[in-house]
């Protein structure tokens, strides 16, 4: 199993840190949809991180495709998200929320790429809007990882997208107003698995497409 594409895009790093949360050997194929377009092609074609590609060669896309399947593999005792009623839905309000942020911080990174004399103001400010509006619902969430709490995918996958918009929009989080985000994020990049996957600095934040 190959996992392709780089951790500093947080749909990557969740889908990394979920394989290794379920002690699935996988390959890491450090690929950039950008700077390597052609060869991340030739794996899947669509050039959306991240791609999972399995053993018998079938090639997976979508990071919420991804932890589904995976999911379905390791079975119900194992899966790291409720598999029905009311606790599979706030799972999946919390995901949403976590992926909204990450959607929003990844468009003002493109934004603020363009020339300056096209960058559009007025776009910022509401993706900026809505960005803030996320991380407060996560916040509300008071989602908290004790020491023996074993990783479930509320918590990868809301402190994947806290790190990813510490790094790439961090006037957004500068003020400490998310305490239980930030102990959430402390917890988690503690724990092995997170340091199995991570974030890449040595490259500026590409502002990487959904996945």
């Amino acid at each position: 199993m190959k996992l392709v594409g780089r951790y500093d895009s947080p749909y990557v790093r969740r889908v990394g840190v979920a394989l290794h949360v379920l002690g699935v050997p996988f390959e890491h194929v450090s690929l950039s949809p950008f700077s390597q377009a052609a060869e991340f092609r030739q794996i899947a074609p669509v050039g959306r991180m991240p791609a999972l590609v399995l053993d018998d060669g079938e090639t997976l896309i979508e990071s919420a495709a991804i932890l589904d399947y995976l999911d379905e593999e390791v079975g119900g005792g194992r899966a790291l998200t409720p598999r029905g009623g009311p606790d599979r839905r706030k799972c999946l309000r919390i995901l949403a929320s976590a992926t909204a942020a990450c959607d929003k911080a990844i468009a003002i990174n493109y934004e603020r790429r363009r020339p300056a004399e096209l960058i559009h103001a007025g776009w910022i400010t509401r993706c900026r809007t809505q960005l803030d509006a996320a991380l407060c619902e996560l916040e509300n969430f008071r989602i908290e990882l004790r020491n023996e709490q074993p990783l479930k995918q509320i918590e990868i996958t809301t402190a994947c997208a806290f790190a990813y918009i510490r790094r790439v929009e961090p006037e957004a989080v500068a003020d400490r107003q998310y305490s239980r985000l930030e102990q959430l994020s402390v917890a988690c990049e503690a724990r092995e698995e997170f340091k199995a996957c991570p974030q890449i600095v040595s490259m500026p934040a590409s502002g990487l497409p959904a996945g």
